[in-house]
């Protein structure tokens, strides 16, 4: 029943667009806040980017500013990582994370592998 679920990801040319989705289901996502982290292989997790619960506050990683995009939609129990000129350094499985007041109550999407490639 409480479930995040992440998707949108694929094969890209560098210079390419992916459009990556997490979507909600059995909490309100209104009350938490939404981070979007990756891992490539034999690499740590690393933060991407975030945006509060009102989605007035957001922030990214250096590596992807003035190329990502984060967006949330909480009527519709989604978040957005639009991600545009994506690069080979971008490849890694990403995985969205809903942050309640606790770190105890947070929900980790699956991951979604991005991988790019000519």
């Amino acid at each position: 029943q409480l479930q995040l679920v992440d998707s949108g990801g694929g094969l890209v040319q560098p210079g390419g667009s992916l459009r990556l989705s997490c979507a909600a289901s059995g909490f309100t996502l209104d009350y938490y806040a939404i981070g979007w982290f990756r891992q490539a292989p034999g690499k740590e997790r690393e933060g991407v980017s975030c945006i509060s619960r009102s989605g007035g506050r957001i922030k990214y990683a250096d590596s992807v500013k003035g190329r990502f995009t984060i967006s949330r939609d909480n009527a519709k129990m989604t978040v957005n990582l639009q991600m545009n000129s994506l690069k080979p350094e971008d490849t890694a499985v990403y995985y969205c994370n809903a942050l309640g007041v606790i770190p105890s109550d947070q929900y980790w999407g699956q991951g979604t592998q991005v991988t790019v490639s000519s």
